[in-house]
Parts: C-alpha cells; structure tokens; sequence
C-alpha cells in the first residue's frame, strides 16, 4: 500500500490512524471534539507523541464527552497534571475545559459543531494536489478565517497551524499526496 510520505511505518498508531482516519470526512460531535482537542496539545510538539497519549487523554477527558468535560472542576484538571500518560501542560489541559465550554455554546448558536465547521467549505471537502507533504502549506487564509472566529468564541489554543491540521485530519481538506492509496477514499 502506497501512504503518505510522512507515516511513520514503524509505528501501528500512526499507520492505523492514515488509514482509518486522517482526511477522512467526519461529522460526529464527539469525534470532531476530540480531534479538535487533540490538535490543540500538539502545539510545540509532534503529532506522534499526541497520537501515542491518545486513549490516555480519552480516559482522562470522558472519552471527549464535551458536557464532562465542561464541567470538570480546577482540582479536577490539576489533578492531571500529576499524569505522567498525558501532555502535563496546565493551561492546554485547561484550554481543553474551556474550548468543551465554546463548542456548547457554538453548538447552541449553530445547531451543531459540524454544520458550524463545514459551512465554511459549503459542506464539501477541499481536494489538493499534493506532490509530497513539504508542498502542504502550514496555514492558509481559511484556517486563518477560523482561527479568528474560534478564538473569538472563547476557544484556546486554536491558531491557524492546529485549525489548518484540523481541517486536514477531519477531511475538510484533502492533503494526502497524489501518489497515496487514500486519495480518492
């Protein structure tokens, strides 16, 4: 099978995580929460080492049960910072709470998370052609549209970089190289 130049083929999780969902469509609340979450503590840091805490960060944030999460308590997020299984960095495990707070009240304004985030694609992924990842810009003036509006919705750590990833790994944007099996998925 042909993958994306940047799969570590050493490690399952990664090849699991192309081949199942990076650039796939997707639309359920929960999943979107969690992908969005999950993009926020790579900030700095390798998709790799957010991928490999991934179910550790599930057990801690409910599963990505956005009504939990919302509610979780200061002690209750201090707490993890005593987790060595997760990203100990306070204020993105804080942003988590705070960005569970903004897609409620997002939800609440738009109906649903997904209609908010595929709208401003009218509801159709964006195929690239990619000749290799270094062609994949870093941000672009989509993401940076979303970053703007998201963080003037009270989420965190949402800067154009982690909405651009965002959108690619939720399939809003296509950015599997051309010569990748999963193109046309």
């Amino acid at each position: 099978m042909n993958r994306c130049s940047w799969v570590n083929l050493n490690n399952p999780l990664y090849i699991a995580y192309h081949d199942q969902e990076w650039g796939r469509p997707l639309h359920e609340e929960r999943a979107l929460f969690e992908l969005l979450c999950l993009e926020t503590y790579q900030a700095g840091l390798s998709w790799e080492i957010v991928l490999n805490k991934r179910q550790a960060f599930k057990a801690v944030f409910h599963d990505y049960d956005y009504h939990a999460v919302a509610s979780m308590t200061d002690q209750q997020l201090d707490a993890l910072l005593d987790n060595p299984a997760i990203i100990r960095h306070k204020a993105k495990l804080y942003a988590t709470r705070a960005n569970a707070q903004a897609f409620l009240k997002l939800q609440e304004e738009c109906g649903s998370f997904d209609h908010y985030i595929w709208s401003w694609l009218a509801g159709r992924p964006q195929v690239n052609s990619v000749g290799d990842y270094r062609q994949v810009p870093a941000k672009t003036s989509l993401s940076e549209a979303i970053s703007k509006d998201l963080k003037k919705r009270g989420f965190k750590f949402v800067g154009p970089v982690c909405v651009y990833s965002f959108l690619q790994a939720a399939g809003l944007i296509n950015d599997h190289e051309n010569t990748c099996d999963w193109k046309n998925i």
